[in-house]
């Protein structure tokens, strides 16, 4: 689906429109936990649901027509074939431990793509934004019209040796899923200039486009966690990609400066960093 430079400028705006009111929201939900998801530590709090809630009425509101995935409502067709037309990728909170402890880095991420996103490398974004309420910094993007931070324009770091990159990853909630992370991390650890760990799979790609990091990578991030700042980085001259030449998505997702994204991509693919331990 081709979509004119004008929509995507519209698109563009309207994700980052709705994206700040629904942080502005989150400021003053209540952090109190309401559901669980794949472990005890994995939580939904009722201020997950109002945002997604309300971005959900504010998309259904403007373009009745479009699909919606979201982290806690699901999947909604809206009123055309999936894959055919748009569909806004919604992830309400990122970062909702965070937001749960009162920690400033969690995020709304709002992405417009195309294709099918429920299916790892069937889907391109068209717009996007990455709100963090604290200190109220966005991150916008649209394709082929570049990435900017509160209107700033945005670009990745020089490429550097991985020896010299700071490197930020994350951790998944399941107990076996941890304890590959773990192994994997001591094989990068040594690897790498240092790690970093904020919480925020949309924070953490942002700062690779800002240049406050050198690269990213984790397994178990869904779609929702990365559409969005995956436009971002892109658009501000970086890649995203997976192992062994497969796409972003589930079993791994790795971003920075082409190079330096390749060779964190083949250390992690010696590692084996895309499975975990056998339970």
């Amino acid at each position: 689906m081709t979509v004119p430079p004008e929509l995507v400028a519209q698109l563009r705006g309207f994700a980052e429109e709705i994206a700040v009111e629904a942080g502005t929201l989150s400021l003053t939900g209540p952090r109190a936990v309401t559901d669980t998801k794949s472990s005890p530590t994995d939580v939904v709090t009722a201020t997950d649901r109002a945002v997604e809630d309300l971005l959900r009425a504010r998309i259904a509101a403007a373009r009745p027509d479009d699909a919606v995935l979201g982290e806690e409502g699901g999947f909604d067709g809206g009123g055309g074939r999936v894959g055919e037309g748009l569909t806004w990728v919604l992830d309400p909170i990122d970062g909702t431990v965070n937001f749960l402890y009162g920690q400033p880095q969690y995020a709304v991420s709002v992405a417009v793509v195309t294709g099918d996103p429920r299916v790892p490398g069937a889907w391109q974004p068209v717009a996007a934004c990455v709100h963090q309420p604290v200190g109220g910094l966005s991150w916008t993007a649209g394709r082929g019209q570049g990435a900017t931070l509160d209107g700033e324009p945005l670009a990745v770091r020089a490429p550097v040796d991985l020896a010299q990159a700071l490197v930020a990853t994350g951790f998944g909630y399941r107990a076996d899923r941890r304890a590959g992370q773990a192994r994997v991390l001591t094989g990068v650890v040594p690897a790498v200039r240092d790690i970093r760990r904020a919480g925020s799979a949309a924070l953490d790609l942002c700062w690779v486009a800002t240049g406050r990091l050198d690269a990213y990578y984790e397994r178990g991030v869904n779609v929702w966690d990365i559409a969005a700042a995956a436009l971002v980085l892109t658009e501000a001259g970086g890649v995203v990609t997976g192992l062994r030449g497969a796409p972003a998505g589930p079993e791994m997702t790795v971003a920075g400066p082409g190079p330096v994204a390749a060779a964190l991509a083949g250390l992690l693919a010696e590692l084996d960093a895309d499975t975990d331990p056998q339970r």
